[in-house]
């Protein structure tokens, strides 16, 4: 069984979310770590663990930051991190897969699919064996807990429940 492991250094987890329904607000996540386990070289039978640290949360805004930390939105005193672990990993043809996990968020877990695109292997600068992917998605907050809401004045509503997840993942096969 080989075993891979998130480098962070050429890796990157993003998020977007509709806000007052007329603009996007793009935020990521800087700490963050995950293995894959996997037989095949082309991993169609990977088992996945990936847990992201609350508090690294950056959206550009520390006043927004602060807020998404509290117990509104993900609570990270209580809830310091979120985690994916995955169930099942579908090839759907050629390098494009579906990943079937359970996603917990502010203690609550659910079922989630994700689509992976599979970039490949390579062999990086210093030697290691390296692969790509590209994991994206969509989450409704309110499913995990995250239920803070707000209206305007003009019946407005300041976050859009739907979450777009975007992570871009380099994984490095240990000797």
């Amino acid at each position: 069984m080989a075993t891979w492991t998130i480098d962070t250094t050429h890796s990157e987890v993003s998020f977007k979310v509709k806000h007052l329904v007329i603009s996007t607000v793009t935020g990521k996540f800087k700490s963050f770590e995950g293995t894959v386990e996997s037989d095949k070289e082309d991993f169609a039978d990977a088992r996945i663990k990936f847990s992201v640290d609350i508090n690294s949360i950056d959206t550009g805004n520390e006043g927004r930051d602060g807020h998404l930390k509290s117990a509104d939105f993900f609570d990270a005193e209580k809830f310091p991190s979120m985690s994916f672990e995955s169930t099942e990993l579908v090839n759907q043809g050629g390098g494009d897969y579906e990943v079937k996990g359970n996603l917990t968020i502010k203690g609550v877990t659910k079922p989630v699919v994700l689509d992976v695109e599979y970039g490949g292997i390579q062999k990086d600068f210093y030697g290691n064996t390296v692969a790509g992917f590209e994991v994206s998605g969509k989450i409704n907050r309110q499913d995990f807990g995250l239920t803070w809401s707000a209206v305007t004045e003009t019946g407005g509503i300041v976050v859009s429940d739907e979450v777009k997840l975007h992570i871009n993942v380099e994984a490095i096969k240990k000797a």
